[in-house]
């Protein structure tokens, strides 16, 4: 296993979305100094690791150019850099992949699972860890009328096909780590049995990485609003824990290193 993913505990990522639309904190922390700020604030809380993106993957945002995605990110992860934590690149663009990881970047994290033309040669380049992302449809119209014949076990072998692929073109099993997606082409319904199920993804042998923070499940749930998330966050966040997750992907790094500590030394 790739030593990112060596540890004896949950790794909390940090969400830096540079991008003006994200569902959450779009516009935020789209200015250099911004997400420089942010990135530090990451950092002084404990995250592991800090993810950039450059394109919101919110049901009905704009696709982003590959010019346009580089602007937004390169400059970011190079601020970023001497903060001393990995920075996962979070694109499915091959371009940005690889100069992101020229840029410093030492993970890459792709909602697609490296299916756009060029990701996965450029994934078996970089020889970095690379996270696969389970997605039903284009995430333009992913919520539209999501369909399983049982999401577990579709989602299982979408992701066992995609590692299958990786190791074919060169990317090293122990790279590897499996998002089952939640709120990615999936209905309340179909989340919730995916995070009750959660370790039957274990079968894979592969760290898994959870991503449920803020999401409009929650708000489904708790009748919340983006903004007052929080709580609902943390409970899936220390469900996943519980489950076996090895990355938790967050918007409130601060508060989930509270919840991971609170894990360790009650689990360990």
């Amino acid at each position: 296993m790739h030593s990112l993913y060596q540890s004896d505990r949950p790794l909390v990522m940090g969400i830096l979305n540079v991008t003006p639309d994200s569902f959450s904190d779009g516009g935020r922390f789209d200015q250099i100094e911004y997400a420089l700020e942010q990135a530090q604030r990451m950092v002084e809380a404990g995250v592991d690791i800090i993810d950039v993106g450059g394109e919101s993957t919110r049901p009905g945002a704009k696709e982003v150019t590959v010019a346009g995605e580089l602007e937004r990110v390169i400059p970011v992860i190079k601020a970023i850099a001497p903060l001393g934590k990995p920075i996962s690149i979070d694109t499915s663009k091959a371009d940005v992949m690889k100069a992101a990881v020229d840029a410093g970047a030492a993970m890459i994290n792709d909602v697609r699972a490296l299916q756009e033309p060029g990701a996965l040669q450029v994934a078996a380049q970089c020889q970095v860890p690379v996270c696969l992302m389970h997605m039903q449809g284009q995430p333009r119209t992913m919520q539209q009328a999501p369909q399983y014949e049982q999401v577990v076990d579709d989602v299982s072998r979408f992701l066992k096909q995609r590692v299958e692929a990786c190791e074919a073109a060169g990317i090293s099993r122990d790279l590897i780590c499996i998002d089952p997606g939640f709120g990615f082409g999936k209905t309340l319904e179909h989340n919730i049995e995916l995070l009750r199920d959660l370790e039957s993804l274990l079968t894979l042998d592969l760290p898994i990485l959870a991503g449920i923070s803020r999401k409009s499940m929650l708000g489904q749930i708790t009748g919340k609003e983006v903004s007052e998330r929080l709580a609902g966050s943390l409970a899936v966040a220390l469900i996943a824990m519980l489950k076996s997750a090895k990355i938790i992907r967050v918007h409130d790094v601060a508060e989930t290193v509270d919840v991971m500590k609170v894990f360790k030394t009650i689990y360990s």
